[in-house]
C-alpha cells in the first residue's frame, strides 16, 4: 500500500539561511542602485563648465549694468538732495521776510484807516503812512506768492528725491543679486571640476594654456586695417593686455571681463564708451557683415549681446573670453557673431 506520509518541513536552519541570502541580495541591489555615478569624462565636464562660465558672464554683464546704474543714481540722488536743501533755505528766508512784513503792518495798522485819517492831527503824515501800508500789502502779496511757489517746488523736489532713493535701493538689491548669481555659476563650475581626478584637471589646464598660447603668439592677422584712428589706438592698447586674466566685474588695468577690456582699450584711445556689452552694442555704427569689419571695431556676440571683443583682422577677435582664461586672440567663428560696432 502506497505511503501517504507528509514531506518533512524545512528545517529552521535552512529557512534562516535562505532568508539571510535573500536579504543580502536585496541589500546588494540597493547598494548598486545607490552607487556613486561614474565620474564625468573630460569632454562632458568641459562642456558643462563652459556652459556655466557663459551663464556667469551673462550674470556679470547684468551686474555691470546694475553697477553703472547705481553710480548714476547716486549722483542724481545727491544732486536732488542738494537742491532740496537749497530750496528749504530759500523757503525759510521767504517765510522770515513775510513775517517781518506782517509785523510791520500790525504795528502800523492797528485801527481802521478811515478812522485814523479823521483823528489824525497831521493828515499829510497819515497819508504818507497809508501809502507805506499799501506798499507793505503789495510786498506781502508778492512774498506770499513766492512762498507758495517755493513750497510747491520743494514738495516736487522732495518727491523726486524720494523716488530716486527708492530706485537706488532697488538697484543695490539687484546688484547683490547679480553678484551672487555670477558667483553661484562659478561655484558650480568649480564643483564639476572637483569631481575630476587631479590628472584630468591638469590635462584641462594644459589644453587651455596651450590654446591660449597658440591663439596669442602664432595668430595670423592678415593685412586688415582700422577704419578709424580711434579704433587703431584702442586695438594697440588692447594688445598690451594679452595674457591678463578674466575677472568678473573687472575693468583693468591688470584684470578684465569682456566689456571691461573693450571699454578700457577705447579709454586709452581717449574715447569714452559705455561699460556693458549691451550698451556698447549701440555705441556707434553697426556693421552687419563680418567681411567689412576693421581692426579695432567692437564685435558683438550672442543674441542677448552678452559678449564683446575687438576685431583683430583675418577673422580673429581679441577678447577676454570667460572666467578661468586670459585675454587672447580667438576665431570669430567660435562664437555666434551678431554684428560689429564702429566707434
Amino acid at each position: 500500500m502506497a505511503s501517504h506520509r507528509r514531506p518533512k518541513p524545512a528545517s529552521r536552519t535552512r529557512v534562516t539561511v535562505l532568508t539571510a541570502t535573500a536579504a543580502a541580495a536585496v541589500a546588494l541591489s540597493a547598494q548598486a542602485a545607490q552607487a556613486a555615478p561614474a565620474k564625468p569624462t573630460i569632454k562632458d565636464a568641459k562642456a558643462k563648465v563652459n556652459a556655466l562660465y557663459e551663464q556667469a558672464e551673462q550674470a556679470t554683464e547684468r551686474y555691470n549694468a546694475a553697477n553703472e546704474k547705481l553710480h548714476t543714481l547716486q549722483k542724481d540722488a545727491s544732486s536732488l538732495q542738494d537742491q532740496v536743501a537749497r530750496q528749504q533755505q530759500h523757503l525759510n528766508r521767504l517765510r522770515d521776510g513775510l513775517g517781518a512784513i506782517a509785523a510791520s503792518q500790525y504795528r502800523s495798522g492797528g485801527i481802521d484807516p478811515s478812522l485814523q485819517l479823521f483823528l489824525s492831527s497831521n493828515p499829510d503824515s497819515y497819508l504818507d503812512q497809508a501809502s507805506t501800508l499799501d506798499q507793505l500789502g503789495s510786498l506781502q502779496a508778492d512774498a506770499l506768492s513766492q512762498l507758495q511757489d517755493a513750497k510747491r517746488s520743494l514738495d516736487q523736489q522732495r518727491a523726486e528725491a524720494t523716488t530716486k532713493l527708492a530706485e537706488l535701493q532697488a538697484t543695490r538689491t539687484e546688484l547683490a543679486t547679480r553678484k551672487a548669481e555670477a558667483k553661484e555659476k562659478l561655484a558650480k563650475a568649480q564643483s564639476i571640476l572637483n569631481t575630476l581626478t587631479a590628472q584630468q584637471r591638469a590635462q584641462i589646464a594644459y589644453e587651455d594654456s596651450l590654446a591660449a598660447s597658440r591663439a596669442s603668439q602664432r595668430v595670423d592677422l592678415g593685412n586688415a586695417t582700422a577704419a578709424t584712428q580711434r579704433a587703431a589706438a584702442a586695438f594697440e592698447a588692447g594688445k598690451t593686455r594679452i595674457g591678463m586674466p578674466y575677472v568678473y566685474g573687472a575693468s583693468g588695468p591688470t584684470a578684465f571681463d569682456c566689456s571691461g577690456f573693450t571699454s578700457w582699450a577705447y579709454n586709452q584711445a581717449g574715447v569714452s564708451i559705455p561699460r556693458t556689452s549691451q550698451s556698447q552694442a549701440s555705441a556707434g555704427t553697426r556693421i552687419y557683415s563680418a567681411s567689412q569689419l576693421g581692426v579695432g571695431d567692437l564685435v558683438i556676440f550672442y543674441g542677448d549681446y552678452h559678449h564683446v571683443g575687438l576685431y583683430a583682422g583675418n577673422g580673429m577677435v581679441l577678447h577676454a573670453p570667460r572666467p578661468g582664461t586670459s585675454i587672447r586672440y580667438e576665431s570669430i567663428g567660435n562664437m555666434p557673431f551678431q554684428f560689429g560696432v564702429r566707434i
